[in-house]
């Protein structure tokens, strides 16, 4: 199971998982310029949820279809620090297709 995490710090905002950066992932969708963020709904917001569910999925197909509604549902109501795993996206995602 992975462990996502985010963080307000004094150097700007810091996403990992299991430890290590999450990539942008802007190679399948460039949303933002500006990076990851969370607590609203916007392109920055977008940018991480398309991230998270590109690692989660390990496919850009599903990570496209999915990460609009996964920003508005989920990354919105992050607060300043969160942790999320992959646990909490399959029941998210289990209990939007019911």
């Amino acid at each position: 199971m992975k462990t996502y995490r985010g963080d307000r710090t004094i150097d700007g905002v810091a996403v990992t998982v299991d430890g290590a950066p999450l990539p942008e992932r802007t190679d399948i969708k460039e949303i933002s310029r500006d990076g990851f963020e969370w607590s609203y709904e916007g392109v920055a917001p977008a940018q991480l949820a398309l991230a998270i569910l590109a690692d989660h999925f390990g496919s850009a197909a599903l990570a496209l279809q999915n990460y609009d509604r996964f920003m508005r549902d989920v990354v919105a109501n992050f607060g300043n620090e969160w942790e999320f795993t992959t646990a909490d996206i399959e029941a998210v995602l289990t209990a939007r297709a019911a």
